[in-house]
């Protein structure tokens, strides 16, 4: 098995419907989750300084670490999640 990381874009408040759904698709990948977190902010730090990176819809606003045999299995995964407006899957090599 390898590691992917699905780095989850956009934020809106949800409803109870969706925080149910959210929850569900994170107990139906508990057997292979790594770990997940989220960001309620950041910096951009550049050569010409640092500034405050917003939280909103088009955030870097959470993550979450998987085991899968394959990038394809990993997007599949990261498909099935029903909350969040867009994701990104990479793979971890260590």
């Amino acid at each position: 098995m390898n590691k992917y990381l699905i780095l989850h874009y956009g934020f809106e408040k949800p409803t109870a419907e969706e925080m149910g759904a959210w929850n569900q698709w994170f107990e139906s990948i508990a057997d292979i989750q790594i770990e997940r977190g989220h960001f309620p902010g950041g910096s951009e730090v550049s050569e010409t300084g640092v500034s405050d990176l917003p939280f909103g819809k088009d955030s870097i606003t959470g993550y979450t670490m998987i085991q899968a045999e394959s990038l394809e299995e990993a997007t599949k995964i990261s498909q099935a999640c029903p909350f969040v407006q867009c994701t990104r899957v990479y793979e971890v090599r260590g």
